[in-house]
């Protein structure tokens, strides 16, 4: 038995190591395996190598026409100190003022958005709110003299980073100052009274940075305001806002381009990587899941090709192609001033009162031509100020347990300090309009702002879009004219 068993253990043997033998001579098994293909990153490449040559020129610098500028050469004094020495403002307008100058209303544009809202002689492009304006819309051209503007630190137009600093002809670059969103209106304010000798707008309307410039401009001059609306924005930058705003910034000064010279790329190739992949972020928090659901489901742009780590998923090529389109759109470096604004919005009393004591020291070392010292100010500069920035250790344990270290007062509190800060505002017409679907400034914020407008006995109406009327999340305000018009059109009246 035992030599019939030998026999056959030396077969399996052979036969074992004739596989072994072949495993390690076959050609087929010795081939390595193939490269993936990045075509993302091949289109990336092309497009450095291209701007490294004759263009394509960014988008922004192209824009010279079509709007009508205002040049004031008085200084704006800011809410973080210092001030701009003159300062442009880029606008458009539709309509006809009438005689006693009452009709006016202005209107707030959103982070990225030029003076453009609307179609007109001198520029027959779609504006981005073009379904809104004219006659019978809700911002009836027959009755109303509309005014858009390009904010200040905007790069269409106005002044902001990409301007010339009139001291030395050089781009200010990062030199330009830290702004507000209250400096964006008090600017837009010389614009209606100075030039336009508007004395009192009939509405002050916006949606997202529109709506906080709206609130801002009546917070600021509420007796040259009659009615106010505020469209999926908020009365104070809340944490989850500021982090999607500061992972997105993040990712454009981490572009090597804008990081090598600390943002002063204008004559070199711009951090267009950076502002792609910043833009394809903020799509995300612009829609809601439902909608992407709805709209690309699990569907792959080939569904019979392996998968790869470019774009693969419908919503993957959509981001990519929204960052694609608008990374020589916009000016990188405004991106990250304007949206460090609407990060820093709060109409708080403590704020509000910090960003007046602020001007008047600006004001004063200009008038008297003496420096404000780092100690007196009353926002001090970081540089060589290491405990300015308390940042726990990596290794810390709960580094964020005892609350108090980071945070001046409670959240109850901070209500209360809305409530002063807005507490002059009593007997104000305010419409508020929120978007349930809206992930970037979620419906708790404009239902917060409702309140504390009704705490200090303002006129205040609320309408909100539930996920039954609107899927569309924060875009909502430029896509949904029926159920965001309406409301508009029945409270300006």
């Amino acid at each position: 038995m035992l030599k019939a068993i030998v026999p056959r253990l030396s077969v399996a043997g052979d036969s074992i190591a004739s596989l072994r033998r072949f495993a390690t001579t076959s050609p087929r098994r010795l081939a390595p395996p193939d490269q993936l293909s990045f075509p993302c990153l091949d289109r990336n490449q092309q497009k450095t190598q291209s701007l490294m040559g004759q263009g394509p020129e960014p988008i922004y610098s192209q824009v010279q026409s079509g709007f009508q500028l205002y040049h004031s050469k008085s200084p704006l004094f800011l809410d973080y100190g210092g001030h701009i020495p003159e300062f442009t403002l880029a606008y458009e307008s539709w309509g006809k003022l009438n005689k006693d100058r009452s009709n006016a209303l202005l209107l707030h544009t959103g982070l990225s958005a030029s003076s453009h809202a609307h179609s007109h002689e001198a520029n027959s492009k779609q504006g981005w709110w073009e379904q809104f304006i004219g006659p019978g819309k809700p911002l009836d051209t027959n009755k109303y003299f509309i005014i858009c503007t390009n904010v200040l630190g905007g790069c269409y137009g106005s002044t902001g980073p990409s301007s010339v600093h009139p001291a030395d002809n050089q781009r200010y670059a990062t030199r330009f100052p830290i702004i507000s969103v209250s400096d964006m209106v008090r600017a837009q304010h010389r614009l209606i009274t100075e030039h336009l000798k508007i004395s009192k707008l009939y509405a002050s309307v916006g949606s997202s940075l529109g709506g906080m410039q709206s609130f801002a401009y009546l917070s600021e001059f509420p007796e040259t305001v009659e009615k106010v609306v505020s469209i999926s924005a908020c009365t104070r930058s809340h944490p989850a806002s500021i982090a999607m705003r500061f992972s997105q910034r993040q990712i454009v000064m981490h572009d090597p381009n804008w990081a090598s010279k600390r943002g002063n790329y204008y004559d070199s190739i711009p951090p267009h990587t950076g502002m792609k992949l910043a833009r394809s972020v903020a799509t995300i928090t612009y829609r809601s899941g439902p909608e992407w659901e709805s709209r690309f489901a699990r569907a792959r742009l080939q569904e019979h090709y392996r998968p790869a780590l470019c774009p693969d998923f419908l919503v993957e090529t959509y981001l990519d192609h929204q960052g694609d389109k608008f990374s020589l759109e916009f000016d990188p470096n405004s991106f990250l001033y304007v949206s460090k604004a609407m990060d820093l919005f709060d109409l708080g009393y403590i704020n509000r009162s910090r960003a007046a004591r602020a001007r008047a020291q600006a004001e004063e070392a200009y008038n008297t031509e003496r420096p404000i010292s780092n100690a007196m100010a009353e926002f001090k500069t970081m540089d060589g100020v290491s405990e300015c920035l308390s940042i726990p250790k990596a290794n810390e344990k709960n580094p964020y347990a005892n609350a108090t270290l980071y945070t001046s007062h409670s959240h109850e509190s901070s209500l209360e300090d809305l409530r002063k800060g807005l507490s002059h505002l009593r007997n104000k017409k305010v419409l508020v309009i929120g978007v349930k679907s809206d992930i970037l400034f979620p419906v708790w914020q404009q239902r917060e702002a409702y309140e504390m407008f009704k705490d200090v006995e303002a006129e205040v109406k609320y309408e909100e879009l539930g996920e039954d009327i609107s899927m569309f999340g924060h875009d909502t305000f430029l896509l949904d004219v029926e159920h965001i018009g309406s409301p508009i059109s029945k409270f300006l009246g």
